[in-house]
This record gives structure tokens, C-alpha cells and sequence, in this order.
């Protein structure tokens, strides 16, 4: 929302975008995206593996697979028993951690069964409190009872009950005195999972778990025994059925044959003889039967998966070596390598004098390698996504030439299915350099598809004007078309003597135009500056010969050239004021407030109008300054109000 309709807005305006309603996705490239995706501690960049190896053949070949091992992965889903089975043993497994000397004493489980098992057995004095605490509820009834113990001194009464409770004290405290509610509350959990696993359990693991949880004095060292090993075959069970759940390619090495590999997927209960039982075979018999079947397919299998890590493997190769060719072009001493395996693969940076990785990159890159790298890096995660929309906020105008093109070579000029071709991007910029290459210059080797407008903001309101070919010249043919054109003489002149100072051509008709656009002096003919000075420092009037041939080149461009009649007018300060305010465009108008010379106070803005624009011809091709107002609105203003200021 404009900062103007912020307080006051009696037509209620919104912001609001017109014309993309077909764009369901947009990708843009800019400061927050750098912070946000960009040199990462491990990596480059966010999701290397996505962005840079799951290409459309990858996920073709990714599919194929998947076919082929659908069976064994159908098995998982939506199988609400086999789902209850593993997240359950997990639940279980989870309860216990192994360390060193056997189970961590700090594990959940173990807290819960190294205490006195107070729910079974409650303490003496405690008797009458039993249905709570061996409710289903018990953990919330000792919470809720706990809390009520820091109002106990305040009064005779219970704080429950409100009746006389003085004999009661203790018996009150003493259930915040033996209960610790996460103790009980992790008993309870465990207790619960091993009712839940049952039948799953053979018969003799299942009796021995129901005995320790009854244990009253808690576990032994042959109890904590067992519950390791029941622990250590719950974990490696779960491990190989989420190995199942998500079978791909990446799970078989290289050189490594799948009909070799696929057996050792096969569920076999006599490795677990804590979960042998009719319920666990039943359980695993389909998924046992579903590996059997793709063992049967296991050339087909083997094929796709090479076939698929040939296809990684030239996709890695051609984008290291696109990315460290633009490094080189662009004279960065820097080098990319895709390394780890499968789905761990990520996009690492070093220096090509030093061996190892850097850290992400920030620490190390210039804020324009930084830049640099981003956009490039930018560039793919585009390919990968494929938005219908890129766009890129003036992302090489701080670069020099050489990089400029490095990039828009690395974004545009390549393969198809390697860069931004073809795609729709939207670049903003300050600089035409790139609208130069692309339109004129280079149009061709970037297939004639690029296009651009220059957006000018004046008065609150943004125009837009095509830039076709013909509209980027040298200065040599402004100077020629301005000259041809209905423009007044005055700024014709101007015009004709920057044509001669691009020629590098201070000969007579530069020394006349040059006095006349002075405003002359004592001197009736002006002076030659190419003549030395004398003794008082001054140049000598220019040669009767001289002037005149100066006048009649000059009359060559310009018809009815009179020396005397323009001198007359660009002497006359309101002429120059009339002619100011008529000219369409800011150039011409800082051109003729130069002839005006007044004093400019501001000395950025003095700057700009005496160096700037004065020398213009910074590229061998430019916009036209007439028909793209390309002098900032705020300049234009400030001479303004100089030039109208001085009508007294």
C-alpha cells in the first residue's frame, strides 16, 4: 500500500496484480532467497540431491523401480495391523536405551522398573487410596492429588474435601512422598505396550515381561539381561521392516547384484527368538512372499538400477563441469563437486588451491561471488521446479563485464534442459548492458527470444516503452537523428557538438560551437582553444579563415546556420527558460540548464548534471536519451525549480 493512502484512503484502493491468473507458480530471485536457501553450513545449497540428480529421467527410472518393488511397499500402506505392529515395537524399543555396560539407567524404561512397583504394590497407610492409584487414570489422579498438597497449611480442613483433616496431614503428604508421577506415568506406558504386543511375543519372552512388570523391589541384573536383548531384537526387527517400507535403488550398492542382496531382506523369526510366535509369522508371511517375488525379477530390477545410477552419474558429470566452466569463465577460483551417496549426495564448494571442502561459503566468497554462485544456483533449483514464472531482481548489475556475460551466457545460452531457454523470465535491471547484448548485439546467439521494455516513474505514475533493436544506437546516430529531426536549433547545435567531440573532431566548427554555446565573449569571433595561450593566460580570437569555414561546415548540418542570430538567442536567458520548459525530454532539459548556468547548491546534483549526462557515452551503443527519459525524476525537479525560480 502506497505510504500516501496509509492514513487516509476514502476510495478504500487495495494493491492488487492483474494478468496472472494463469501463473500457479513463481520463483524469484532476490536478497531473501540468497539468506534463505544459499550457502549452507553442509552444503550450498538446500536439497542438493532434488534439485541436481532427480531430473525427469531420474524420476522416470525412480518410477520404473517402484513398480517392480510395489508389492513389498503396498504391504505398508494403508495396512492398519502392520502399521499398529512396528509403531508399537518402536514405542517399545524406544522406552530403552543401550549403553556400554548394558541399558542406560536414565532411559524411560529403565526409571520405571529400577523403582518399587507402587501400583501393584501399595504402600502401607496408603490402602484406602488403592482404586485411584490402579485406575486408568492413576498418573492424573497423583498430578491432581500433588497439587493440592501446598494448601494443606492453610487450613485444618482437607483441601479437597473441606472436612476436618488435622489427623490427616500425613497421610495427605504422603502420597506426594512415595508417588513420582513420571515414574508411574512411564510404568503405565510400558506395561501398556507389552499388553498391546501380546501374541507377538512367543510365549516365553511374553511371560518373563509380565513378570517384571509385577516385580516389586524392581529388576535385577538377569532381568536387565533380558529386557537388552528383547531391546536389541525389537530395534534390529523395525530396522529391517523400515528398510522394507522404503526399498529403493540407493539400498543397493554399486557393483552390488539385487539377487544377492534381496534374501538377506527376508524376515526369519529363528534370528529372533523373542519374537517368534504364530502371530509374528503370520504377520511377516506376506511380506516374506512379496520379497520371493521380486527375487524373481531381479535382472529386470538389476537393468533399472544401473540404468539409473548410468543416468546420475552423467547428470553429476555435466553439472560439475557446466558450473566450474562458468567459475573459470567468470575468473572465480573456485570449484563444485556433488559428493555422498544417493539421496545424501549435496553440492560442495572448494578453492581450487586447496584440497578440502569449505564450510557452506559464506566465510569465504566476496559479496559478488556470492552473488555470482546464488543466481547460478538459483538457475537449477528453477529447473528442478519448473515455476511458470522466474524472476530475477537485478541480479548482475554490480558485476563487471566480463562476469555480466558470463552469467547470461550460463543462464540462456545453453542446452534446453540445462538453462532458462525457453522458460518465462522476468529480469529487472539498472543496466543496459544486458539489453544491449541481447536485442542487438548478440540477439541471434540468444535466438532472437528476448525481449524488453524500459519502465520510467513520473508524477506517481510508471510507463512502460518497448525497446526494439532500432532503438539502441550509437551516439554518433542520435547525434544524426536529432540533427534530421523538428527540434530547435539550439538544441540541434548541442547535439552537433557532441557528434564532433565522439569524432574526436576540435576543429573550426568545434571551436565555433563551442564559443556560441559559451555565449561568446570580447572577443566577436570567440577564441581557439587550439592555439596557446599568451602572457595574461588567454587563448587568441579565432582566424577571420578559420571562423568562417567553421560556420560553413556547421551550415552543412544545419540550415540557415546564422552565428549572430544564435548567439543573440542562447544569450538571452528567457529564450534558454522558454526553450527549457517546451524540450519533452530530461536530457535535452539538463543540456539547455547547462547553457542557463545557474548555480547549483546541491552538489550530488551538480555532479549528475555536470558529469553524468554531460559525458554520456559510456557504451558504443545506448538508448536513445530523447525517446527513453532516462534521467531521474528528482534531477529533473531540482532544475525546475532552478530555471523557474529565476523568472525575476
Amino acid at each position: 500500500m502506497p505510504f500516501k493512502l496509509r492514513k487516509e484512503n476514502p476510495e478504500n484502493k487495495q494493491p492488487e496484480v492483474k494478468g496472472a491468473e494463469a501463473l500457479k507458480s513463481i520463483m524469484c530471485f532476490n536478497e531473501e532467497y540468497v539468506s534463505q536457501f544459499v550457502f549452507k553450513p553442509d552444503e550450498l545449497l538446500s536439497n542438493s540431491f532434488d534439485i541436481f540428480i532427480r531430473t525427469d529421467a531420474y524420476k522416470q527410472k525412480e518410477q520404473e523401480i517402484e513398480e517392480l518393488v510395489r508389492n513389498i511397499k503396498q504391504l505398508f500402506s494403508k495396512n492398519q495391523e502392520l502399521e499398529f505392529l512396528m509403531d508399537t515395537l518402536k514405542e517399545m524399543g524406544n522406552a530403552f536405551k543401550l549403553s556400554k555396560t548394558g541399558l542406560d539407567k536414565r532411559s524411560a524404561g529403565m526409571k520405571a522398573f529400577s523403582a518399587e512397583n507402587k501400583i501393584k504394590y501399595v504402600p502401607a497407610g496408603l490402602e484406602s487410596y488403592t482404586p485411584f492409584i490402579q485406575s486408568q487414570n492413576s498418573v492424573g489422579w497423583i498430578d491432581w492429588q500433588t497439587k493440592g498438597y501446598e494448601f494443606v497449611e492453610l487450613s485444618d480442613n482437607c483441601p479437597f474435601c473441606t472436612s476436618h483433616a488435622v489427623d490427616k496431614r500425613d497421610q495427605i503428604k504422603k502420597i506426594g512422598q512415595e508417588y513420582d508421577k513420571n515414574i508411574i506415568k512411564n510404568l503405565i506406558a510400558i506395561i501398556d505396550v507389552i499388553k498391546k504386543l501380546g501374541d507377538f511375543f512367543s510365549d516365553e519372552a511374553r511371560d518373563k515381561l509380565t513378570a517384571i512388570t509385577v516385580l516389586k523391589e524392581g529388576i535385577e541384573r538377569e532381568h536387565e539381561a533380558f529386557l537388552a536383548t528383547v531391546k536389541t531384537q525389537i530395534d534390529n526387527f523395525t530396522e529391517k521392516l523400515e528398510r522394507l517400507r522404503t526399498l529403493s535403488a540407493f539400498q543397493f550398492k554399486d557393483g552390488e547384484k539385487v539377487a544377492d542382496k534381496l534374501p538377506a531382506y527376508k524376515l526369519d523369526l529363528q534370528f529372533f527368538s523373542e519374537l517368534k510366535s504364530n502371530k509374528m509369522q503370520g504377520a511377516i508371511a506376506p511380506i516374506n512372499a512379496s520379497i520371493d517375488a521380486v527375487i524373481e525379477q531381479a535382472g529386470q530390477l538389476q537393468g533399472k538400477i544401473n540404468q539409473q545410477r548410468s543416468e546420475m552419474k552423467k547428470t553429476i558429470e555435466r553439472h560439475q563441469k557446466d558450473i566450474n566452466e562458468f567459475l573459470a569463465y567468470a575468473g572465480y577460483r573456485y570449484e563444485v563437486e556433488i559428493a555422498g551417496e544417493g539421496e545424501q549426495a549435496q553440492l560442495k564448494l572448494r578453492h581450487v588451491d586447496h584440497g578440502e571442502y569449505l564450510s557452506g561459503g559464506n566465510q569465504h566468497l566476496s559479496f559478488g561471488e556470492k552473488n555470482a554462485f546464488a543466481i547460478v544456483l538459483f538457475m537449477y533449483e528453477c529447473l528442478a521446479k519448473k515455476p511458470d514464472l522466474i524472476i530475477l531482481d537485478d541480479p548482475i548489475s554490480s558485476f563487471d563485464k566480463n562476469k555480466k556475460y558470463a552469467i547470461l551466457e550460463m543462464l540462456f545460452r545453453r542446452k534446453t534442459d540445462s538453462c532458462l531457454k525457453n522458460k518465462t523470465v522476468l529480469m529487472l535491471t539498472h543496466d543496459v548492458e544486458p539489453v544491449i547484448d541481447t536485442i542487438k548485439s548478440l540477439a541471434e546467439m540468444f535466438n532472437n527470444q528476448t525481449s524488453a521494455s524500459f519502465l520510467r516513474l513520473a508524477a506517481g505514475q510508471i510507463s512502460e516503452c518497448d525497446i526494439c533493436k532500432d532503438d539502441i544506437q550509437t551516439f554518433f546516430q542520435i547525434c544524426k537523428n536529432a540533427l534530421a529531426s523538428e527540434k530547435d536549433d539550439i538544441v540541434k547545435l548541442i547535439y552537433l557538438r557532441r557528434h564532433f567531440e565522439i569524432a574526436d573532431n576540435k576543429g573550426d566548427a568545434y571551436q565555433v560551437l563551442s564559443n556560441l554555446l559559451h555565449k561568446g565573449n570580447d572577443k566577436g569571433r570567440g577564441i581557439d582553444t587550439r592555439e596557446p595561450k599568451d602572457e595574461e593566460d588567454n587563448h587568441p580570437e579565432m582566424e577571420p579563415a578559420k571562423f568562417e569555414s567553421g560556420c560553413t561546415e556547421i551550415s552543412s548540418h544545419l540550415d540557415g546556420f546564422s552565428y549572430p542570430q544564435l548567439l543573440n538567442r542562447v544569450g538571452d536567458l528567457n529564450t534558454l527558460r522558454v526553450l527549457y520548459n517546451a524540450s519533452a525530454n530530461g536530457y535535452e532539459k539538463l543540456q539547455i540548464f547547462r547553457l542557463i548556468g545557474l548555480d547549483v547548491e546541491n552538489s550530488v546534483i551538480q555532479k549528475f548534471i555536470n558529469e553524468t549526462y554531460h559525458i554520456e557515452n559510456e557504451f558504443i551503443n545506448q538508448l536513445d536519451p530523447a525517446k527513453f527519459d532516462t534521467i531521474p525524476e528528482y534531477v529533473v525537479a531540482e532544475c525546475n525549480k532552478l530555471v523557474n525560480g529565476k523568472a525575476d
